[in-house]
């Protein structure tokens, strides 16, 4: 997937002038489709910790593209909780499943702390997938489900679809900060 691609899966979520934060960067396919998205007068900060990741991540950060938000590269662990709260947004693009499945929820729930009161967390993954090296703990649109009911968050609202090149399908949820049930979220 290109990151115009990238884009065109999580638009629906994603608005001129916010501060996004895409955990799990990996090299920044969905970094440049998020710095597109918010433009100029938004914010995007990638976070991986994957030190050749975080490398690929100062390159496009050193080369900004005309019309795109600057990118601020962090090497960091996307369990852990973030530092450039509050935020519009946070994106797990393929990067929940490299999460252990007892702690899934739990990054849910911090990511929904570092958010403003309308913020919304976007989950990408695919939506069917045995476990495997590539991807250890699959989270299906029914995994997601669960994983924010544990994490005592609104319920994810599918926003697209997408073949995948490694076969089956991908796709975008939304989960809605405003809608977050018995939690406390930044304002």
């Amino acid at each position: 997937m290109d990151s115009r691609d990238a884009a065109k899966l999580i638009a629906d979520a994603v608005h001129a002038g916010e501060r996004w934060a895409d955990l799990g960067a990996g090299t920044g396919t969905f970094t440049i489709a998020l710095a597109r998205l918010v433009g100029p007068n938004g914010a995007v900060y990638a976070v991986d910790r994957d030190a050749s990741a975080v490398r690929a991540l100062e390159a496009l950060a050193r080369e900004p593209e005309d019309g795109a938000a600057p990118i601020v590269v962090t090497r960091g662990d996307l369990t852990q909780p973030l530092d450039s709260s509050p935020l519009d947004g946070v994106l797990l693009a393929n990067a929940l499943h490299f999460v252990d499945g007892h702690s899934q929820a739990g990054v849910l729930r911090r990511a929904a702390e570092g958010l403003t009161s309308t913020g919304t967390i976007v989950v990408v993954e695919y939506d069917s997938r045995s476990p495997s090296r590539w991807v250890p703990f699959p989270v299906s649109p029914a995994r997601l489900t669960d994983l924010a009911r544990e994490a005592k968050l609104a319920l994810p609202e599918t926003i697209g679809w997408r073949r995948s090149v490694f076969g089956g399908s991908m796709y975008a949820a939304r989960i809605e900060a405003h809608r977050v049930r018995g939690s406390t979220t930044k304002a």
